[in-house]
């Protein structure tokens, strides 16, 4: 399930779809944040920005098979060196953006009180139910919850009680709706959510560190795409950002 998928112009040419709009593919947790960013850089240069949102993993590998996006901004360092490794980014412009925190979720409604500590029982407080996670062996999330479940030495208890999902914003969505009771997402999307309540806060130590990348595609012919960048990593973006949740990382090289 992708998220807003808007790839409307994907079978122009690309000269004639950059002339039309500047297309960015982004992670699903981006969602709130950057549909505002793209709303005020619209509204500032009237220049149209059509975001695409899904799993980094699932948009990496479209812009391999040739989708004409623009700019990719990724939930992890890992997919953005995937596309690095095949030239499919221009080096030069990849910066990274944000960070974020791991959370354990439940639906507002829950009496749960957890406090996440090595070998907490987490199985028991699952009661028979699914842990929701992104999917842990592509997307960016569930590749940093199995980093913190196996960090906290809790994973070989849980791993065939997780109710996997496309990513993270679908995974989040499994315990708003109630059908799991517990959840693994960032702390962003679980502050977008009211459905949802944050039981406890996994400690940075307990994973990679969570890093979004962003960069431009080495195929993009739009002239907007480096403006847009600055614009990601300006004051206006940055208010938004942080109001949604996100760490903006200091700005590297000036």
């Amino acid at each position: 399930m992708a998220i807003g998928l808007l790839l409307g112009a994907a079978g122009l040419p690309r000269a004639a779809a950059a002339e039309e709009r500047l297309l960015v593919f982004a992670a699903a947790s981006l969602k709130n944040a950057l549909d505002k960013v793209s709303g005020a850089y619209q509204a500032t240069t009237g220049q149209r920005v059509v975001v695409s949102y899904a799993g980094s993993s699932a948009l990496a590998r479209q812009i391999e098979q040739g989708a004409p996006a623009d700019i990719f901004i990724s939930a992890d360092r890992d997919w953005m060196g995937w596309l690095s490794e095949r030239g499919l980014i221009d080096r030069q412009s990849e910066t990274a953006l944000l960070g974020n925190r791991l959370v354990l979720v439940a639906p507002s409604g829950s009496g749960l009180a957890v406090e996440i500590a090595p070998g907490f029982d987490l199985s028991t407080l699952l009661a028979g139910g699914r842990l929701a996670v992104a999917n842990t062996d592509a997307v960016p999330a569930g590749r940093y919850a199995r980093a913190a479940l196996e960090t906290l030495g809790l994973w070989s208890s849980v791993s065939g009680e997780l109710a996997q999902a496309e990513n993270v914003r679908a995974a989040l969505a499994l315990v708003s709706t109630g059908e799991a009771p517990l959840g693994i997402v960032y702390k962003t999307d679980a502050n977008a959510d009211t459905s949802v309540r944050i039981l406890d806060t996994f400690a940075e130590t307990a994973h990679p560190p969570i890093v979004y990348p962003a960069a431009i595609l080495s195929g993009s012919e739009n002239p907007g795409a480096a403006a847009l960048m600055e614009f990601l990593r300006g004051d206006t973006a940055r208010s938004i950002f942080e109001a949604e949740g996100f760490e903006v990382l200091r700005k590297q090289g000036g």
